[in-house]
């Protein structure tokens, strides 16, 4: 297992996704790489999509830089990745640029919101992934 992706973010899922992807990467010397995805904005009508007043990029490059922290004081080295885009599609297509060998998320119980909208991250990138996807409980 030569390269491993991690879906980042400060929910409690994803901070153990966070752990057992820096175990993984121990275990078998993998090229870690944390991405965390600020999403756009569903457009409606003809306007284009924008950035999430509630959930800026800028707030993503602050939870990389918590993920940075978090996998030095385990004398971790990796790479950090913030994007943006709709989340699951986008850790996708990360790993695959990486020609990633697993993407690793975290999951939690979705609200009915969620549920309704079949807008689960983990999910969406079990059904989009063309590699291994481990999601932490």
């Amino acid at each position: 297992m030569k390269t491993i992706v991690v879906g980042y973010d400060e929910t409690e899922p994803a901070k153990r996704a966070l752990e057992r992807a820096a175990d993984l990467a121990q275990a078998f010397g993998s090229t870690l790489i944390v991405t965390s995805v600020a999403p756009e904005m569903i457009p409606l009508g003809r306007g284009a999509g924008g950035i999430d007043p509630t959930d800026p990029p800028e707030a993503h490059v602050a939870e990389l830089e918590h993920a940075r922290e978090y996998l030095q004081g385990r004398g971790i080295q990796a790479e950090y990745q913030p994007a943006m885009g709709e989340p699951a599609e986008t850790i996708v297509e990360i790993a695959d640029s990486r020609d990633a060998d697993l993407i690793v998320v975290g999951t939690r119980e979705p609200g009915i919101l969620e549920r309704v909208l079949g807008t689960s991250v983990s999910a969406g990138v079990a059904r989009r992934a063309h590699c291994d996807v481990l999601i932490v409980h």
